[in-house]
């Protein structure tokens, strides 16, 4: 999957908006001081919220996907509120800011144009739950340097420590990956940076705005005393064992013949001793068909939408099959219950490991299987899949695989373009990225497809994330890139918002 912008929010380098004072500048202080780890400062779960008028479409899409975030990764939950309840009222003001932990009975907390995208709605909804900027740890000065000669003049106080041992770090070491955690020149008088990492290698990676880290996960968890994630079901790499999974012909393997020759979740990567990955062999003389079946699950979330991903890799004949079927049962003491077939893959075989999603729809206990199946043709090696990840969400549309992606990038000037696609009601487009000697745009057009006389033009009211994406297997760990924007008539040709006609294209080059 592929997206473009920013890798970093910057933190802006002034602590007013228009007369509005902030601290550390996203910070908005309440009057009466207390510390953030205190029961009553913390909001009850799920947390309640109100999207007001001033946020534009676009803006709220990015925020409900920021709150599928929370829902994947952890254990906070977010509903709209109901009357005469405590709540956070995320609007458009004047800059990007919250206030810490819970504090008032109406919350401000603003998303405006700047920072539209996920990251950045995490990482004030981080503030609003509790957590001040990873610098303000009582211990940052094991792990980094304050340049104070490079700080804007007046700026100073932000770089000061909030926090002390008692009510900072839940535990969990220095994170220079956090996504509350300051870029290098943040506030900087433009002498250099402000902020230098004692690890060499993190000076770069400060001030991420991708997504919450495994750290920024774990503290918030641990500070509202839970672990289990609200929209995650499972997760299977097969490096330590089975995971509850049966199988009848499939073999848990390291490598296999005719490929692949090393697993998913180290691929280009020394092997650790425990790269493991499911092989179903599809050469004559083999079984027709093997079954590989994961445990039972319950749906918890009300949508009854998940999804199923995993890799797989072909190393077979173009008439084999890899059937995912999934069963519903109607009670515990159901044996058979209902089998439907829900996805397949088919067609040549290729060298590498592919991504594949597969919408599923139970509304009772289910279980999932994969079927491999043995074509009339011959083959040299068979079907293998790795690191299975199911959860409530909603499936991406559309996945481009790019090949050899790093070769690309030491081409700059290059374009290459993806298949073409349809979304979901028929409009037709396709992606395309321009490589250039210091940054990479994606861009979106429309292009002509079968339904188009039947369908509304303009194109408007619609949004589109596109998403590069971290493969670390298990989701709950990844910090992908994604970026969205809805297409508006009163936007014009606007970087978030524009209308789409036919054969109009979109260029999105923050």
């Amino acid at each position: 999957m592929i997206t473009q912008g920013n890798s970093g929010q910057r933190v802006p380098n002034a602590c007013q908006y228009g007369g509005l004072d902030l601290f550390e500048g996203d910070i908005r202080i309440s009057r009466r001081g207390r510390s953030i780890r205190s029961e009553q400062h913390r909001w009850p779960l799920p947390v309640p919220y109100d999207l007001e008028e001033s946020l534009d479409i676009n803006a709220k899409g990015v925020i409900l996907r920021a709150f599928e975030q929370f829902r994947l990764k952890t254990c906070i939950d977010f509903r709209p509120r109901c009357q005469f309840e405590q709540y956070i009222a995320i609007k458009n003001d004047t800059g990007c800011w919250s206030y810490i932990g819970r504090t008032m009975w109406r919350q401000e907390l603003s998303i405006d144009s700047d920072c539209v995208t996920v990251a950045s709605v995490e990482h004030e909804l981080m503030h609003a739950l509790g957590f001040w900027h990873e610098q303000s740890r009582y211990d940052r000065d094991n792990y980094i340097s304050i340049n104070w000669e490079n700080i804007e003049a007046g700026e100073e106080d932000n770089f000061k420590i909030k926090t002390n041992d008692t009510n900072s770090t839940m535990d969990t070491p220095y994170d220079y990956l956090s996504v509350m955690h300051y870029y290098k020149d943040a506030f900087s008088n433009g002498n250099g940076s402000t902020i230098i990492t004692k690890l060499p290698e993190f000076q770069d990676v400060i001030g991420q705005r991708l997504d919450m880290s495994h750290y920024d996960v774990e503290e918030l968890n641990k500070l509202y005393g839970c672990k289990d994630s609200i929209s995650f079901l499972n997760h299977c790499s097969f490096d330590e064992d089975m995971c509850e999974m049966s199988s009848a012909g499939w073999k848990r393997v390291r490598r296999a013949g005719g490929g692949p020759q090393s697993d998913h979740t180290y691929l280009g990567m020394k092997s650790q001793n425990s790269s493991f990955f499911m092989h179903s062999n599809t050469k004559r003389g083999q079984r027709k068909f093997s079954i590989l079946q994961a445990r039972r699950l319950t749906p918890r979330r009300t949508s009854n939408i998940q999804c199923l991903e995993f890799f797989y890799y072909n190393s077979g004949n173009e008439m084999d099959q890899l059937n995912i079927w999934m069963t519903e049962f109607d009670s515990e003491y159901d044996t058979m219950g209902t089998r439907r077939l829900m996805g397949q893959v088919t067609g040549s075989p290729a060298d590498y490991w592919q991504l594949h999603y597969v919408p599923l729809n139970a509304t009772k206990t289910f279980q999932v299987e994969f079927e491999a199946r043995k074509g009339t043709g011959e083959s040299s090696g068979g079907f293998s899949v790795d690191d299975i990840n199911l959860s409530e969400t909603e499936c991406p549309h559309q996945t481009w695989q790019i090949r050899n992606f790093e070769k690309l990038m030491s081409e700059p000037e290059t374009i290459i373009y993806s298949p073409t696609y349809y979304t979901s009601d028929g409009y037709r487009y396709q992606i395309f990225l321009e490589i250039h000697y210091v940054f990479m745009s994606a861009n979106i057009r429309l292009v002509s497809g079968d339904f188009d006389d039947q369908l509304q033009w303009p194109l408007e009211w619609r949004q589109m994330t596109l998403l590069v994406l971290d493969q670390t297997p298990d989701i709950r760990q990844r910090m992908s890139n994604q970026f969205s924007f809805t297409t508006d008539s009163a936007n014009g040709n606007g970087k978030r918002g524009t209308t789409l006609n036919r054969n109009h294209d979109i260029e999105n080059d923050e």
